[in-house]
């Protein structure tokens, strides 16, 4: 698992997102607009809004703001804000790739936004295209590893149709392709396994070791974009060992 997944876990279990629901439902809220405009409203047949439904529900966001969210989208709601998808490329210290996936209603203002951020912590964006190959779009499952049979877990995960499966630290990952990710998840509930979490994500394909100071530097130039009101998702490719991650979240 990358750096920026590890330190995702650290603060969801430090309880971070609480802190911060209201900015969360909003980007939560945004996501699901988005994908119900450029999909349709049926989760069933759009990946995308399955993914991001899910995720609002994992994060406890109420089932009224999850449907008026999706009336939005499909235009049966009242009239919104109309939010555009955008992407930024990125350098990080020690030359780390970075992704970040943003909403906007105003494309000057949330590029302005972004590259200070970067710059602000000695880091710069690139052109793009620029480090996107160096990432996959998949579906992430983590499944906490404490009383769960191997066996039976790969066995679940495959048969859902996962392409992979690993083990990381105290959780699995399960790896699907982006449109199995909801049926995947629904084969290892349905075998007993509770999920931890359920994600579309970029995957990186290699990985960048991050010393101490390093880590600490991408982990705040991460935590810098992700309170950013625009930003959706940010994504990385670097590693870090169990001994530096102590280090940096103590």
């Amino acid at each position: 698992m990358s750096g920026h997944s590890k330190w995702a876990t650290i603060k969801r279990k430090k309880g971070a997102a609480d802190a911060k629901r209201g900015q969360l439902f909003s980007k939560l809220s945004r996501a699901i607009i988005v994908a119900a405009r450029e999909g349709g409203g049926d989760p069933l047949s759009n990946a995308t809004l399955a993914a991001a439904i899910e995720k609002a529900r994992a994060n406890s966001m109420p089932k009224d703001n999850i449907e008026r969210a999706i009336q939005k989208g499909t235009g049966s709601g009242a009239d919104g804000v109309e939010y555009e998808a955008v992407t930024y490329e990125g350098y990080g210290p020690g030359g780390v790739a970075i992704i970040c996936m943003a909403l906007t209603d105003n494309r000057n203002r949330t590029a302005s936004d972004v590259r200070h951020i970067f710059t602000k912590h000695g880091s710069e964006l690139g052109t793009p295209g620029s480090v996107a190959w160096q990432f996959e779009r998949k579906g992430i499952i983590m499944v906490d590893a404490d009383g769960v049979d191997e066996e039976a877990l790969i066995d679940a995960a495959l048969e859902g149709g996962a392409e992979d499966i690993n083990e990381d630290g105290s959780q699995w990952q399960v790896i699907t392709g982006p449109v199995d990710l909801s049926p995947v998840r629904g084969a290892l509930e349905s075998a007993g396994f509770v999920t931890a979490s359920a994600d579309i994500t970029m995957l990186p394909k290699t990985t960048v070791e991050a010393g101490e100071r390093e880590a600490r530097q991408l982990l705040r130039l991460i935590d810098s974009l992700e309170e950013n009101d625009d930003v959706q998702d940010v994504y990385a490719n670097f590693d870090i060992s169990e001994e530096v991650m102590e280090a940096v979240a103590g």
